[in-house]
Parts: C-alpha cells; structure tokens; sequence
C-alpha cells in the first residue's frame, strides 16, 4: 500500500506563476506542500519498516543502521577495480543500456538491485513538471523582450544612457526545469553597452572569493571628434567646452546613472523602469497584457496579467566581460552586497549555452533536466541546494557520454549522480562548474584569464566546518537510500 502512495505521489504538482490566476496559485502551494509533508512520512515510514528488517540481519535500527550502511556500501565502491568499470561501460555500449551497472562506479547489490531498467523507465515517464507552460512563458517573455529592444534602440539614441541589447534567458525557467524552490519568475538579463563617446572598464573588487566576485564599472569618456564628419555631428565630451555641450544640452553618461566615476546599478534600475514605462505602450503586446511595475532597487520586475493569466518576470542588467558569455549583473549572489555600484560576476548566461548545447545531443533530450527535478523536488530536504544538484549534473553531463542519456538508462544516471556527489562529499571538494574548467563546450566563450585559473571549491565551507560535513556526510545516507525507495517501489 505504500509503495502504491508513494507512486501516487512521484507525479509532482506544477510549480505556482506560470500563468495562473492567484486562487489557483495559493491552491497549488497548498496541495504542494500537502504532497511534500505526504511524501516525507511515507518515506520515512519506509526507512523505519527497512530499517526493522534490517534488524533482524545483526544491523542496528534507527538512522545510524541507514548510515552505516550507506559506509559499508561505500567501502565497496572504493574497492571496485577500474577493469570492473570499463567492463560495465562496454557492456553498456554493447546492448544499448541494457547492463545493471553504470558509469559512476557504484557496482554493489544495492544499486543492481534497485535499479533495474524497468524500474527507471516507469520512474522517468511518472516524473513530470510543467515543461509545457515553462515554455509558453518562455516564449511570451522572449517576444515581449525582442520587441522592447526594438523600441529602446530609437529611445536611447543620441542620448547619455546605456544602449540596451537582445535580452537573454537565464535561470531554471530558460534552461528547461523547475526546481521546487523557483519562485515563478521568469529572468532576463540585458546587457548594455555604453553610448556613443563612452566606454566601460570593469574594475573588480579585492573583496570576496573567485566565484563571489564583484566589479565596479567604471566609465570613461572617449573623444568622437572624427566622428563630427557624420551628418548628425556628435559633441565631442572630450574636447567641446562644457559651456558648449550644457547649451546643446549634452550631458554624458557620467552625469545621468554614475556615482562618481562608476555605473550605479539603483539609477540604472530607476532609469531601466522608466525606460520600460515609456516605451510600454509603443510594443504590440500592450493591447494584450496588462502590467503592473513591481519595486525592485537592482532590477526592473514587472508583472504581466491576462484574464486568469498572469506571468512575473524581472529584468536584470549586464555588461559583458569582453566579447565572453561571462556578465557582471546587477543581481547581487548574496545578500552583503550593499553598494549601489558593486555588479556581481555571474555565469547564468554561459550555464544556459550549455543546457541549450546538451539538449540539442542528448538521445532523450529531457533526460537531464527530469534527472534535477527528481533531485530538487522528489529527494527533498536533505540539504543539498537546487544550485548544488544543478553544479552535480553539469559535471555528469561533461563526464558520462551524452549518448549513453536516453530512457532505460535513467536509473544508471541517477546513480551516477549519486556517485558523484559521495565523491565530492568524501573530497569536501566539489568544482565551479564554469570557472577552470576545461570540458566546457568551445561554443562557450569565457575570457582567456577565466580558462586557466583553479576552479573555486563550493564545499570549502565543509572542508572547514566538520559538524557541517559530517551532517551533510548523513544527509547523503539518507538520501541515498530514498531513491534507492523510489526506484524499488517502480
């Protein structure tokens, strides 16, 4: 009877504010959380029922018996020969999926006996999401951005603002899933580039880490004199008087979205939503949405409603490190960025190139992204941030060959996933995903100092703390043994 709820409950409600009316969103949250509470007391039904079982072969009851035997498990992974390995993979590659081990190391009873292919195959197709309305709302965002653009390059013109460029998806909702913390907005970013007679020159911060760095942007005047040849003749801000240029009412950049010498990001924001205001009712989407501006002091949040309909999305800005897929943003990484002209390094750009790059190899294109939503939604609260599975699964994706992701060997991939967070976990070591790292796809371009420097460390804070490592070292046990529940009950 569990196993059958358990089932039941694998089908995970749609996340709220993709196009639902607030009834129905507060409904869904209410169901949701309904599910998750359902879900962890059959799940922990079930480890205390194993648990029991377990007892009556000379193992311990309670967690502690979980965890170890999740060590005892682990001994025998450190002890598989490379020979036993490579044998599983040829196997792989021979029957098309067909063999019981996989590519992560993870050859024990355990895994073979909880992840047959026909267990996987059930699990996979029971795991659904809203892909659907993600790419509805997706595509909305996408329109109403390209025809924003359109707008701002005649707004902006021979003004001292920022030159707004093609607005680019970022976040969960661009890539294709939802994990269970997204908060139904979707986010863009776009960049700008200085106006004519300016330039931008980042200047980072001696303040935080290589993966939390910050950058001021500094802006500089560059003379245009050989420019006053063009039919509109632009004042140069270099070498025109200042008596000239504030008669021609010209003033520069420095003037208008600066403190002091750098771009500061709450003008930028207050000028980007003005910008946006004005220029609303200029796009052919007005007659169809209403919107309704939302106060934010690092970005332009807006929401759009139709009828029931109604989709949030927030405008960040970005200026681009060279002609790389690497921002500064002006959405800050944590909450200690206090002043307004810190811009935070960010990778969400280069991170979405590279969902888009795997989707488009994958035999089953999906098979990645159902993988995260299991981990982020279904194996919940042990822990492990979206962002951390997300870090996980791009690792895999650059490790375990692409053609090896298709249906039947869902179950093999999870255990690969698996195998490589105990891995990173056993380390205190898990790597940066995009600086350092050289299996990145060549399509993603990075600045040439970003290839060659040691991918920061984001289990630093476990290397450092032990009680932290030894609590996500029992989070991982239980973890571990939760799918391998899913995965039995199929």
């Amino acid at each position: 009877m569990i196993f059958v709820l358990v089932q039941s409950l694998i089908q995970y409600p749609q996340p709220a504010g993709d196009g639902l009316d607030e009834a129905t969103h507060r409904r869904m949250k209410e169901r949701q959380e309904l599910l998750n509470n359902e879900m962890a007391r059959l799940l922990q039904e079930l480890e205390d029922r194993r648990s029991g079982e377990a007892s009556n072969n000379d193992v311990h009851e309670g967690e502690d018996s979980i965890d170890g035997r999740e060590e005892c498990m682990e001994v025998k992974v450190q002890e598989s020969s490379d020979a036993s390995e490579q044998r599983s993979r040829e196997k792989e590659d021979h029957d098309g999926g067909k063999g019981e081990s996989g590519s992560g190391g993870m050859e024990d009873r355990e895994k073979t006996r909880y992840a047959g292919n026909e267990q996987g195959i059930l699990l996979v197709d029971r795991i659904e999401w809203p892909v659907e309305d993600l790419e509805r709302g997706c595509s909305v965002i996408a329109e109403l951005m390209e025809s924003l653009t359109h707008v701002f390059v005649d707004s902006v013109s021979n003004t001292p603002y920022p030159v707004p460029q093609e607005a680019i998806g970022v976040g969960s909702a661009f890539e294709g899933w939802s994990p269970r913390d997204w908060d139904g907005v979707y986010r863009v970013l776009v960049p700008l580039n200085p106006p004519p007679g300016h330039t931008f020159h980042l200047e980072p911060n001696s303040a935080g880490q290589v993966a939390d760095r910050t950058f001021n942007v500094c802006v500089e005047l560059v003379c245009t004199c050989e420019k006053e040849q063009v039919e509109e003749k632009p004042l140069c801000f270099l070498h025109h008087s200042r008596e000239e240029l504030r008669r021609k009412q010209k003033r520069s950049l420095l003037e208008t979205l600066c403190t002091s010498s750098y771009l500061d990001v709450e003008k930028t924001s207050r000028w980007f939503c003005q910008l946006v205001r004005s220029s609303w009712l200029q796009v052919p989407q007005w007659h169809s949405w209403h919107v309704v501006f939302q106060p934010c002091r690092r970005s332009c949040r807006l929401e759009l409603s139709k009828g029931r309909d109604s989709l949030m999305v927030e405008m960040l800005f970005g200026v681009r490190r060279g002609d790389s897929d690497i921002f500064v943003s002006s959405q800050p990484t944590k909450a200690t960025i206090t002043a307004s002209t810190a811009w935070a390094e960010t990778y969400a750009v280069a991170e979405a190139k590279f969902f888009r790059h795997i989707a488009r190899q994958l035999p089953c294109e999906s098979l990645h992204l159902k993988c995260l939503q299991l981990f982020t939604c279904i194996l919940r609260d042990t822990g492990f941030s979206s962002s951390t599975w997300k870090t996980v699964v791009m690792h895999v994706l650059t490790t375990v060959p692409l053609s090896r992701w298709h249906r039947r060997a869902f179950a093999r991939r999870l255990w690969d996933i698996m195998a490589y967070l105990d891995r990173c976990l056993q380390l205190t070591h898990l790597r940066h995903f995009v600086l350092g790292n050289e299996r990145l796809p060549a399509e993603i371009s990075l600045p040439p100092a970003m290839r060659g420097v040691v991918p920061p460390n984001l289990f630093e804070h476990l290397a450092r703390d032990p009680a932290a490592h030894r609590e996500a070292r029992q989070a991982y046990g239980r973890l571990r043994f939760r799918l391998g529940v899913l995965l039995s009950s199929h």
